[in-house]
């Protein structure tokens, strides 16, 4: 099997900025936190509940010669993001990047799928958008600029069996990314989505997770993404080579897909 190596990106383009990583503590949220530091950018991670887990991450950042503080708040409570982005806010000034990359991979036939089920899905990723992105543009406005990454996927396209609310958050995502970037090109302010293919992460402790078929056998390339080459990509969608790119969805997954 071949060797390959995560993308890393030198330079300190993201100097002076402030971002904000939703469900940054493990995986491909961790990654984007490490690398949006390594660009010279504030990182507010967000934790969910743990303290100690965002704690974890910001010790790595800062044993990196990077700045970052945890934010703990409920992505799927509003209240809670709002207080959030006033607190980072409070503690640096500004908020100048955003990257919406909280989800929960949950699976159930449709068929057994509870409304609560399909709303807790919904209300995370969908819900938790509007509101995180609400809370974060008045302060971009007020910089003259800015830029917005949500995470998008391949099920927003082909579908996954026991996810259909994981695809139609997906595809919701998509559909903001899209009309918000028309309504805040004026303010100059980018929305654009990063769509991962098949990843090496870990899954989530306590659920019952479908086994993924053979990285060789899916993707084009031979190998699932390290996260770090998704973070990579949503660093690019950050920073002064991404623009005059806005309302883009760019796919990261090895040729799994092709549009």
């Amino acid at each position: 099997m071949a060797i390959h190596t995560a993308a890393t990106q030198p330079g300190n383009e993201l100097k002076g900025k402030v971002a904000l990583v939703t469900g940054a503590t493990r995986n491909i949220g961790r990654s984007i936190a490490l690398s949006l530091a390594a660009g010279g950018a504030i990182v507010a991670v967000n934790a969910r509940a743990l303290r100690e887990d965002g704690d974890k991450v910001v010790e790595e950042i800062r044993a990196a010669g990077g700045q970052a503080e945890t934010f703990v708040a409920n992505i799927s409570e509003g209240p809670e993001i709002y207080k959030m982005v006033d607190d980072i806010v409070a503690r640096f000034g500004r908020v100048d990047l955003l990257v919406l990359n909280a989800n929960s991979r949950k699976y159930r036939p449709f068929i057994e799928m509870s409304f609560e089920e399909w709303r807790s899905v919904l209300g995370l990723t969908l819900d938790g958008s509007f509101h995180c992105v609400k809370a974060c543009l008045p302060h971009m406005i007020k910089a003259g600029g800015g830029a917005i990454v949500t995470l998008g996927g391949l099920n927003a396209l082909s579908g996954a069996r026991n996810r259909v609310h994981g695809s139609v958050v997906k595809h919701g995502l998509v559909g903001m990314t899209r009309a918000l970037a028309l309504e805040m090109a004026p303010h100059k302010i980018r929305i654009n989505c990063v769509a991962p293919g098949l990843t090496n992460t870990s899954d989530i402790r306590g659920e019952d997770v479908p086994v993924r078929p053979a990285p060789n056998a899916a993707v084009p390339m031979g190998f699932k993404a390290e996260p770090e080459e998704i973070a990579s990509a949503v660093r690019f969608m950050c920073g002064p080579g991404a623009s005059f790119i806005t309302g883009q969805t760019l796919h990261v997954n090895g040729g799994q897909m092709m549009f």
